[in-house]
Order: C-alpha cells, then structure tokens, then sequence
C-alpha cells in the first residue's frame, strides 16, 4: 500500500530512511517545516534525489552566481539562452543558434564503465535537444589512472565504448577531446561529454510548464528499475577506499531508443504542439515534474500510475527516482494532443499523457487515485539548501609550491633520450585508439576533428561553421587552482583560435574532491574565481556547464580538474586552418614568448620520475586575445598552426611532422629543455609559405605578437631537432606505441 499524504499526516513519528537517502538530519527536519508534516515515502524520495550534490548544486550555488556578473553577449550576438537552462544557447549569425553544454557522469562509469559512459552521452545529447536544436556533434574529456593499472585496463576500454557506441548509433560525429592520466583518477575515473547542436532563432524552447488545463506528456523509454537513485545520488558521496559505499544501479542506454527520440522530438517542435519541454536525465520524474511546475505558472498534477513500466513491480518512489534514459517530458496544449500522438506513432515512439497543468501552486501527483505528493515545486527545484562550506588554502601546498621544476636536473638523461620520454608519455601519446573508435565525420559536416586541435562543424550551405575544444590540465591546476583554470580556458581559446575561428562562448564542468574537505573546497573557489576573472577579461560568457563534486576515493582526492568548454565561430568553414605540417619548404614561425617554465609540465613528470611543485606557467589572457586577432586577419597566411600544449615545442612539431608524413627542421634557440620542452602559454607552431613571409611578420608586428622563424618543412621523413636527427619512424613509434600496448596486455 503507498504512503499517502493522509496517512503520512495521520503517522508523524514512523521512522524513515532519510540518511540512506542521502539527506542531512537538518534537511530532513526542513522537508517536515516545508510540509507541515513528515513527508511521504514518494516525497522523501524526490527531495532526497533532486537535494542531493548532483541536482542541486547545493555546496556550489553560493559561487557560480560569479559568473552571473560575466557579460550576456558574444562578439557574435546575444546569449539567448544561459545558466540555468539545459543548455546555452547563442546567436552566431544568419539566423542561427547554437546551443553547447557539457556535463560529467563519473561515478558512474567507475561502477559501469560502458553504460556510465553511453548514458553521460545521451544526457547530454538530450539537453541540447531540450533547447529546440537537432544534435550535430559530441565530443569528450577522459581522465583515468595510470595505463599500467589493471582497473585502468577495465575502464578506459568500457569507456571508449560506451561513448563510442552511444555516438556512433546515434549517427553523431565525435569531433574531438582528450584523454589524461593520473594516479589520482585510479578509482575515479571522469567521464566528461559535450554535446552540440544548431537551431534557428524561432525554434528555441526552454523548460517550464505554463497554461492551465495543458496536458503533461511522458513520451519515449519506459521506465524500469535501473538508475534507481543513479547519479543523483551515486554523484553526490565520495567512493571508499575498496569502491562505491551505495552502488545504485547505473543507467541502461538505448541509442537507438534516442535516435528515434530526436528525429520524433524535432518533429513535434516543426509541427509547434509544444509549448515546454524537459529532459528526464539525473532524478528522472522527480526532477522533470518539479522543475517545469516550478518554471511555470501554475501548478501541476500528475497520476502516476499512468507511466508506462517495463517493471510492474515498482513502487511509486521507486519510479520518482528511476532514471532510466531515453525519456522526456512534454506540455502540450488539450487540443494538440492527438496530433502529438500522431507524431510520436510514426516514429515509434511510446507516448501517455500523464497529468496536466493546474491553476494551483503545488505539485499533486497520485498513485491509483490516492495522493503520494504534495509540495510546492520550488522547493523541491530549486529552493533546496544552499551551503557556504568552510574552505583553507592547504597547508602542503606552500612546499610544493616550493618544490620548482626549473630547479630540477636537465642533464639527468641525454637530450635525445628525454625527446623519446615526453614523446612517449602517456598524456603526449597518440589518441588513435581512442578516436578511431568514433565515427568522426558522419553527417558529412565535419570540418575538423581529431588529430586536429579543435573540432569544426559546417552549420549551412554558406560555410558558417562553429570550432570547439575542450582542454584541462589537473597537474597545472593543482599547483594553483587560479592560474589551472585560467590555463583550461586558456588553452581551449587558443586551440579553437588557431582553427581561424573566433572563440566567443564558455560551458565548464568542474570536476573537484569533497565539499566537506576545506583544501578541496579551497580548490573549487579558486577555479571559479580564475574563470571568472578570466572570462571577464577575454569578453566571453560562461553558458552552462556542471559541477562534479565527492570525486574522491577514502582519504585521495583527484587533481582539480576545472574542464573548459570554448565555442567558436567561423564565417566560411573553407578557410580553416589546419594543424598538420604544410608543404614541403614553408617556414614554420613560433608565436608567443617562450620563457623558462618547466613546473608542472610533462618533463618533469616524466624525466623525473613523477614530480609535480612549483608554480605553473604565466597566463597572458591579453596575448591569447591578440593571437585571435591575429588569426582572424592573417589566416589567409597562414598553411598550418599547431597550439603549443602539454610537451611544448617538441611535441607540437613531432605531431604535426607524424600527422603530416613530413619531415621537419627546428632551430634550438635557448636553453635546450626550456626552449623544448616548456609550456609556456599564448604559443602557436604556424607554417607559413615563404612567399608572403614578408606580410606575415608585417601581421605580427601589427598586432604585437612576438614571431621569431624556427623551422622548415623538409622533403623526406627525418627530424631534425637543434643538433639530434630521428627518423619519422622511430618518433612515430614511440608516439603511437603506449595506449595500445596498454590495452592489448
């Protein structure tokens, strides 16, 4: 028999399992001075979900409400869409939209590291369609432990599949990411999907439930017994030592389920029979009925039992919190409804209508005609607690601050042999075996994807297109949170940059230890305050994005690992730059101001067995600013451009030389593993063809970007690096070699 309000009312001392849930004793007591009286099973179970970390962001709010300050403009138009909504949404010109979001499911894919990884890409694919736009790309940011782990060797395969399967069935190119290595990952792996999709203005919609006597319809997946409690709550405490304390089942994925979804949902949207859309991703129907009734303007009421099941057997709490995939939640007006159903036959697509919009203020939902939730739906939304967690600057950290890589030994092995270390270096190593796993170029619109350094889709028939990248260093941010962030946002600006696109928008996924850890905390705060500063000074908004809190196993925190998300926008897609070596005989010039700056880079990592101390390199946010600038008046000088990132200079050349199937010459100029193997920020490898040489320094000197000639493409396959000489071969090798080896041991 369900837990009705009456009898809930009736029977206010029944012991309930609040902590289970996840709740604190004092929001325990808040939910009963909300109510006016104990809550309900089915009530418990929604504020339990949509309370929790995950869905209420409740040790964060305080902070992220400093990127409200940041401006509601792009250099391109208006932010039509911003934090709060699925997604944000931005004005790029002609007409279009787009929307770009990206989110984590980390938890998750350590428990089930193929489903956790599908079903982050199918949340993510779903807000973006939540905003009106039909999906045009995905792309991803992987953090795992140590390649030579076994649990390693166990998750990063699931994960590559999941995201790989999801994508690919679903017919969306993945046009680009990263994957790093740490110990710190060992038992929390990230998994961080970013979704795009383009829209006409008109078509945009956004989440609330408006119109009294509108129908509520729950169309797609039924809804069964896995994700019981999922992210939600599986995101919101920190993993023991031996694994997940609470393993609520992870979600199940059906791409195929969701293809069909898409292609019904755009539908429904051309044909104007929606009036307000949700997603049912984290908290499932508890978070898509309390936040489109508290988005709205009235209340809502909802029979329950109507919800088509795949498991008969559920309670009405258990389908509160069910997260199965693939679902969404629609308002349509009374007379649309046989033409929505309409739709949604013809694609096959289950769909119930399963309550309606009411002129109350409360969210009602009943189960066989007696009533098992009544709560005002902010509350449950979007008026759940608000922390300000106490946070101190670690005391370690002053030490390894100390601790500086330019101090350390740069003769401990012979130059060559430290070339074939960093080149070899699990975070420098080829990504193939990830990518080649992905289908990068189905829909015929992608303009660049892996190994490029940014993503580039074609948005119409005229060359508008968007550039993406995604990019974080944890190494750099644990060192300094401030400067990690701004490094993050750094680099992805410059790697969209160098495409010739314009970076004009941010979404960030904040990945970070425990809350209740003041260090961790400390490190959160920083991170934001570094975007945010950030951001401000580079003009662009921040749109969306998420927080991953409890990323921590026992007493091991991760490295902070603010994820940046930079958009881009490009007039004509047919004058993208390329990072791979142009021809034979360009020059290959070397922007940006090389400094000594070792601390937290690859090489000291992996000459010297490990180390991370010192301060991270300078960020110039006025120099990246100025090499856009560059980019976007010069690119019709410009043959190829190769941001300068984790590896530095060698590793930007190799690449490009090893991509390309060219060999290449670079001048040494300097101290040898400074000028090397530094990373310094604001940098990019560009090829230039001899003959406009003379306008291109005349473009740099323009826009006071330092350009010094270090290069030249070669005709043949070997590398000359100052006075060492390797064959393509053994580079390419060495470069390719450490994530299969990895994975076929």
């Amino acid at each position: 028999m369900a837990d009705t309000t009456a009898n809930a009312a009736n029977t206010p001392d029944v012991e309930q399992p609040w902590a289970d849930l996840g709740l604190k004793e004092d929001e325990y007591q808040r939910i009963r001075e909300i109510l006016g009286r104990r809550p309900t099973a089915a009530e418990l179970a929604m504020y339990s979900v949509m309370w929790s970390e995950h869905c209420s962001y409740k040790s964060s709010k305080v902070h992220l409400r400093k990127f409200g300050d940041l401006p509601k403009t792009t250099p391109r138009g208006e932010l039509l869409a911003g934090i709060g909504e699925n997604a944000g949404v931005l004005d790029i010109g002609n007409g279009w939209a787009v929307t770009f979001k990206i989110e984590s499911h980390n938890h998750p894919s350590y428990v089930e590291p193929h489903q956790g990884a599908a079903t982050g890409v199918g949340g993510i694919v779903r807000d973006i369609l939540a905003m009106g736009a039909r999906p045009v790309g995905v792309m991803d940011s992987l953090r795992f432990g140590p390649l030579d782990l076994p649990d390693t060797q166990r998750v990063l395969p699931g994960v590559v599949a999941g995201v790989g399967t999801y994508g690919n069935c679903l017919g969306l190119p993945n046009i680009g990411g990263e994957a790093f290595f740490d110990p710190t990952y060992s038992g929390n792996p990230l998994v961080n999907a970013l979704g795009v999709g383009v829209l006409k203005h008109e078509d945009l919609h956004l989440a609330h439930a408006s119109g009294t006597g509108n129908k509520v319809v729950l169309y797609g997946a039924t809804t069964g017994g896995d994700g019981i409690g999922g992210v939600s709550v599986l995101a919101s405490e920190t993993f023991d030592a031996d694994g997940p304390a609470k393993r609520p089942s992870v979600q199940v994925g059906d791409p195929f389920m969701e293809k069909l979804l898409i292609e019904c949902t755009l539908e429904l949207f051309a044909a104007g029979v929606v009036t307000g859309i949700q997603d049912l991703g984290g908290a499932g129907l508890s978070c898509a009925t309390s936040e489109l009734a508290s988005a709205g303007d009235g209340g809502m009421h909802i029979e329950l039992d109507r919800t088509p099941l795949r498991d008969s057997s559920l309670s009405p709490e258990e389908i509160l919190m069910s997260e199965s995939q693939e679902r969404m939640m629609a308002v349509v007006e009374p007379g649309r409804v046989d033409e929505f159903m309409e739709i949604c036959a013809k694609w096959d697509v289950e769909a119930t209508v399963i309550g309606e919009v009411t002129d109350g203020d409360r969210l009602v939902i009943d189960w066989h005609g007696e009533t098992v939730v009544d709560v005002p739906p902010r509350t449950v939304a979007h008026d759940g607690p608000v922390y300000e967690r106490p946070y101190a600057r670690p005391e370690w950290i002053d030490k390894v601050n100390a601790d500086a890589a330019e101090d350390l030994a740069r003769d401990a092995l012979p130059l060559r042999e430290q070339v074939l270390r960093v080149m070899g270096a699990p975070n420098v190593a080829d990504r193939t075996w990830i990518t080649e796993q992905y289908d990068r170029y189905v829909l015929g619109d992608t303009v660049l994807a892996r190994p490029e350094s940014a993503g580039m889709i074609r948005v119409d028939e005229d060359g508008l297109g968007v550039a993406l990248s995604v990019d974080c260093n944890g190494r750099i941010a644990y060192l300094n949170p401030y400067l990690g962030a701004q490094h993050a946002l750094a680099q992805a600006y410059r790697c969209v940059a160098a495409t010739g696109a314009e970076p004009v928008a941010v979404s960030d996924c904040l990945n970070f230890g425990s809350p209740e850890d003041p260090s961790a905390m400390w490190q959160f705060v920083e991170a934001i305050l570094g975007l945010v500063d950030g951001c401000r000074e580079l003009g662009t908004p921040v749109t969306g994005g998420n927080v991953s809190f409890y990323n921590q196993t026992g007493e091991t925190a991760i490295v902070p690992t603010p994820t940046v998300g930079v958009l881009g926008v490009i007039d004509d897609v047919a004058t993208r730059v390329s990072s791979k070596l142009p021809d034979v005989g360009h020059e290959l010039w070397l922007l940006g101001e090389s400094r000594d700056e070792l601390s937290g880079s690859v090489w000291a990592d992996v000459v010297h067995d490990g180390h991370l101390g010192g301060m991270p390199p300078k960020v110039d946010l006025e120099a990246e600013k100025r090499l856009v600038a560059l980019m976007s008046e010069a690119h019709g000088l410009v043959a190829s451009a190769r941001p300068l990132v984790e590896g530095g200079l060698v590793r930007a050349a190799v690449e490009s030389a090893i991509i390309a199937g060219r060999g290449v010459e670079i001048e040494q100029q300097g101290e040898p593993v400074a000028w090397w193997f530094g990373e310094s920020s604001a940098r990019l490898l560009v090829g230039v063809d001899p003959a406009v040489a003379a306008e291109w320094n005349a473009a740099c000197e323009k826009h006071e970007v330092p350009a010094v000639r270090v290069g030249t493409v070669l005709d043949g396959t070997q590398v000359r690096l100052g006075d060492m000489e390797f064959s393509l071969e053994e580079l390419s090798g060495t470069w390719r070699a450490p994530i299969p080896a990895a994975m076929e041991s």
